[in-house]
């Protein structure tokens, strides 16, 4: 679950990780009412969207009197904010964070994610941060430092001096920076993070150090166990496909293709989406209904791919083990009642039950099209788009 930059420096304030003051403005005059209780100019005005590279995009505009923050707060609020990760769709403003100015000496890099090929945390830093790091991760690599740490044992005091000398960070800063590290550290595993980043981390002229950025990810099947982090997803930075889908528990992203499908388990799902591209077409979404899905849950999962204008044919491949191939049929004929569906349709269905669950298809009198296998499945759909 990602959260917007003000609500990561509201839990950045809660584990003593030094942030600027600031307040997150829903209106122009909201904007205006924060800067005068900062006091002091300039202060940052901030497009809050879940994307990065919004400097670049002209999300982050300095102002240096009240008219300024009336002005660009009027200019951020409601554009469409197009960045690298947004897309070239852009994502819609509907909030700034007004912030004090800082002093800034030098801009650095920091981030804390989970490295799966080593089985552990690792942390990354760069004296090259700010809003070129993409580029400096591409070119030169080697500006990267990264710092193992095993999750068992926790963050040592080597790891620390480690990223501090990497860093070069002054020893007037040290003490503050290693304390910093420490607790963005135990923010990162109390709170089931997959990652927390700061870009950039400044060092300012009197040598202190300050998170300028916030960036943290929540990992979304940790939040059964953190319900007051609840109140920090907002759906309205969500795809609303998506957000129907978790209503009902549904694992799906939706993507940019125009073949639809609905799978039960999440590698014969990756593995589906694989052959659908290479029988040339393209997947519209991952959906994976789940081992045990129910009737009802195959007609949700089928109501919310019809949904996308984009899909123009929908591919189902099922294994029938827990979820029977005869309840997987009987939804598909309840969610084509309900929908009516009016794209190709192709079934490929295996395991328990298939021969019953084929006959509640042919039954049906449903437009669809069986396939042998899944490579046959493939090839027909592809050949309908």
């Amino acid at each position: 679950m990602k959260i917007h930059e003000y609500q990561a420096k509201e839990l950045f304030r809660k584990y003593n990780v030094p942030v600027p003051e600031g307040k997150v403005a829903f209106s122009k005059q909201e904007a205006v009412n924060n800067a005068k209780e900062l006091g002091n100019y300039p202060v940052v005005v901030k497009a809050q969207i879940h994307a990065g590279g919004r400097g670049k995009g002209g999300g982050v505009k300095l102002a240096s009197s009240e008219a300024e923050v009336a002005a660009l707060t009027d200019e951020i609020l409601g554009m469409t904010l197009v960045t690298r990760q947004t897309g070239p769709q852009g994502k819609e403003v509907k909030k700034v964070l007004i912030e004090a100015g800082q002093n800034i000496a030098k801009e650095l890099y920091l981030s804390i994610m989970v490295d799966r090929a080593s089985a552990k945390v690792v942390i990354m830093a760069s004296q090259a941060g700010g809003m070129n790091i993409e580029e400096v991760a591409a070119e030169t690599p080697e500006k990267i430092i990264k710092v193992y740490v095993d999750p068992l044992c926790g963050i040592q005091g080597y790891h620390l001096r480690e990223a501090a000398f990497g860093l070069e960070i002054p020893s007037a800063a040290m003490k503050q920076f290693s304390g910093m590290l420490k607790q963005l550290y135990t923010l990162f595993m109390e709170n089931d993070c997959s990652l927390v980043e700061i870009n950039p981390l400044i060092l300012t002229s009197d040598d202190r150090v300050i998170a300028l950025d916030a960036k943290v990810d929540i990992d979304a099947n940790s939040m059964f166990r953190h319900k007051d982090l609840l109140e920090y997803r907002d759906l309205d930075e969500e795809d609303p496909l998506e957000v129907e889908a978790s209503k009902f528990n549904l694992n799906y992203i939706n993507l940019d293709g125009n073949v639809g499908n609905i799978v039960n388990g999440a590698g014969l799902a990756m593995a589906t989406m694989d052959i659908i591209k290479n029988a040339g077409a393209e997947p519209a979404n991952f959906m994976d209904v789940g081992g045990g899905a129910s009737a009802e849950q195959v007609e949700n999962a089928l109501r919310i791919i019809l949904r996308d204008d984009k899909v123009k044919a929908i591919l189902i491949n099922i294994f029938g083990g827990i979820l029977r191939c005869d309840v997987f049929a009987q939804g598909i004929v309840q969610a084509a009642e309900k929908t009516g569906i009016n794209i190709p349709l192709v079934v490929r269905m295996e395991g328990t039950n298939v021969e019953e669950g084929k006959k509640i298809l042919e039954a049906s009198g449903l437009n669809l099209t069986s396939a042998v296998d899944l490579k046959d499945a493939a090839a027909k759909v592809a050949a309908a788009v």
